[in-house]
């Protein structure tokens, strides 16, 4: 069971499927279960987010363990294409690190469903630099200019002159969705600012921290869940200009303090009953909120 939940958390960074149920094959899309029979045996499949396939596949072994019979499969890809394989009922659950578009809610009505939505965790989204770099504190305003590409050299930013390295999370990302909506457009709904062309899009988040750890220019964002202070340096953001930078941790999330966080969620195409009902309602129980602590995320609520 162990080693199937790590298989498809690795599936999901590369790209793949696999299954996360107790040893049996669980690799094809959907299971055969979306719409579900309710049962104990009841095999679920989870789509999605790769900021969440971690924690999702936590959830899953622990769940697994303690419910006889239960077949959970888990695999990333990114939020919009956890969200398009509900649209298209070839998953059970959509992970997302985003909300949901009104255009992919429209095109689950279309198709039948009914939207549910489920916050399981939160996070902070963490903008990280090379252990070496001088910049300690990065305001929105500067993050925005560095990733649409109106500062280019870490000298216009308080830094040692040099180039900066920018990377980003690929387009399907909720990641990347979220960043480009909060920090580039600055929480405008209407705002047109996109990355800047050479801005390089990276797969899942662990190889954003692994560039930075080796990239001295690099500046990137990615998960509070996938930090290791140990080989990158978080950057501290103020809530406004001019005020005092505030990390990235569980104590500023819950605070309200730290000015970019979000919820994680899971979807699904109809009210959840059964297995599905029980796994959800698991997640958001003590053990599943004890399990989002221990990934480093951060709990809905404490």
């Amino acid at each position: 069971m162990q080693i199937w939940c790590r298989v498809a958390a690795l599936a999901a960074l590369l790209g793949g499927v696999a299954g996360c149920g107790g040893g049996s094959n669980n690799s094809t899309a959907g299971g055969g279960s979306a719409g579900g029979s309710g049962s104990a045996s009841q095999t679920i499949t989870v789509k999605g987010s790769d900021t969440m396939v971690n924690l999702g596949a936590a959830w899953a072994e622990a769940y697994m363990k303690k419910t006889p019979g239960a077949q959970v499969s888990v695999t990333g890809g990114g939020s919009g294409t956890g969200i398009a394989a509900l649209i298209n009922h070839t998953t059970d659950i959509a992970m997302s690190s985003r909300d949901i578009k009104d255009t992919e809610k429209a095109q689950i009505e279309k198709g039948g469903g009914s939207l549910k939505e489920f916050a399981v965790a939160q996070d902070a989204l963490t903008v990280g630099v090379h252990p070496s770099n001088s910049v300690k504190k990065l305001t929105i305003d500067q993050l925005s200019d560095i990733f649409t590409g109106k500062s280019t050299d870490w000298g216009q930013v308080g830094g040692a002159p040099g180039k900066i390295a920018v990377l980003s999370r690929e387009r399907s990302s909720g990641t990347h969705v979220f960043f480009l909506e909060h920090i580039l457009r600055k929480g405008d709904s209407k705002g047109t600012a996109e990355f800047a062309p050479g801005v390089l899009m990276m797969p899942a988040s662990q190889a954003i921290v692994a560039e930075l750890a080796r990239n001295p220019r690099a500046i990137g964002y990615y998960g509070l869940g996938y930090h290791d202070p140990a080989k990158v340096q978080a950057v501290s953001v103020p809530p406004a200009a001019g005020g005092e930078g505030v990390e990235p941790s569980e104590e500023t999330v819950l605070s309200g303090k730290y000015p970019i966080s979000r919820p994680l969620y899971l979807y699904t195409a109809k009210e959840p009953d059964g297995a599905m009902k029980d796994f959800i309602e698991f997640c958001q129980g003590p053990e599943g909120q004890q399990l989002v602590s221990q990934q480093e995320f951060v709990p809905v609520k404490k």
